[in-house]
């Protein structure tokens, strides 16, 4: 797979000494032969556009390209506009599809670099590893997962009444990310120009320079000298009830189609002693690969019971750090007011 002359190679690495968090549902001898098989190559690139043409033509087996480090960001260009997303370490992109851009909606992706980019190459070869490891397959998708769901959220905002709304919105959900503990509030350590963030909002930069100043002035949201962001105050309310409009979309119960009817004049030949013999031969293999199946269900479930505590380990500490992070924002709009 080629890279485009912007890149740098550096070598090769174990994929779990650089991505722990990919192995957090495995443990044991399973954990140490995954970090043993799992070597990919790494690559880098320094702040600015990289040229991704070169991977248009990649092997289609291979799974994509996994963020180790820094921030990348994604800009669908449609006609005079352009519509940012935001990638960071553990996402996964594929520069490449099976059946190219769209035809009809002719658009164009651009991918520019918001600070020193790391990247592990998860070519053939590693897709074949992986394949071996369910544990790691899960992980894999349930951070695809989560990114539709940023991308769903952000077009969420994006739809929001007001864009100093959108704008507390956007660095709320930034902060769940990139979020750090300040003595001063929340420090979103990104540095986004107001291009780049009506970009990811939906709105004109002269509108969200003008919002950004109102937001500064009331102490909610600050731009620091160094151009990272600080957020203040309580996250953004939800709506309630009675102030939304819900729109019920019916369901249309479609009509099954009607199962045959058997002819009750219709006779069964009789069985012969050979075809009785044929079935009971058949069914007793059947229960004894249903034994086997109970037994190998049996072992499922107790792995699948481990990994359900783990999971939810794992939530429980993501939970104790949104709680830091909203208590620290909270206490400082308390001091401010």
């Amino acid at each position: 797979m080629a890279l485009s002359s912007a890149t740098e190679l550096r070598g090769t690495a174990r994929l779990l000494d650089l991505d722990p968090d990919l192995g957090q549902l495995l443990d044991g001898e399973r954990l140490q032969a995954a970090e043993r098989e799992l070597v990919v190559r790494v690559t880098t690139f320094e702040i600015g556009e990289w040229h991704s043409e070169r991977l248009s033509d990649a092997d289609p087996v291979h799974l994509g390209l996994l963020l180790l480090e820094g921030v990348l960001a994604r800009e669908v260009v449609l006609g005079d506009t352009v519509s940012t997303e935001l990638l960071g370490a553990g996402d996964i992109i594929r520069p490449w599809q099976l059946h190219g851009p769209p035809e009809l909606l002719p658009i164009e992706v651009r991918w520019n670099a918001l600070s020193a980019v790391r990247l592990a190459v998860l070519d053939r070869r590693a897709a074949a590893v992986v394949a071996r490891y369910p544990e790691l397959n899960a992980v894999i998708v349930d951070r695809l997962v989560e990114r539709a769901v940023r991308l769903a959220i952000n077009q969420a905002i994006s739809q929001v009444n007001r864009v100093d709304r959108r704008l507390l919105a956007l660095f709320w959900h930034l902060a769940e990310r990139w979020g750090r503990v300040a003595r001063e509030g929340i420090a979103i350590p990104l540095v986004l120009s107001h291009r780049l963030i009506g970009e990811l909002i939906g709105a004109r930069r002269p509108t969200v320079s003008t919002a950004l100043t109102d937001l500064a002035r009331s102490g909610q949201l600050i731009r620091r000298e160094d151009g990272t962001w600080l957020l203040t105050g309580e996250p953004v309310n939800v709506p309630a009830p009675s102030a939304a409009e819900v729109i019920r979309q019916r369901r249309r119960l479609m009509p099954t189609a009607a199962e045959p009817v058997a002819d009750p004049g219709q006779e069964l030949a009789p069985a012969t002693s050979t075809r009785m013999e044929v079935l009971r031969d058949s069914l007793e293999a059947a229960r004894n690969q249903s034994q086997t199946q109970r037994e190998t269900l049996g072992a499922l479930q107790a792995q699948t019971r481990a990994l359900r505590q783990r999971s939810s380990e794992l939530r429980a500490q993501r939970l104790q750090h949104l709680d830091a992070l909203r208590d620290a924002a909270v206490e400082r709009g308390r001091q401010r007011a």
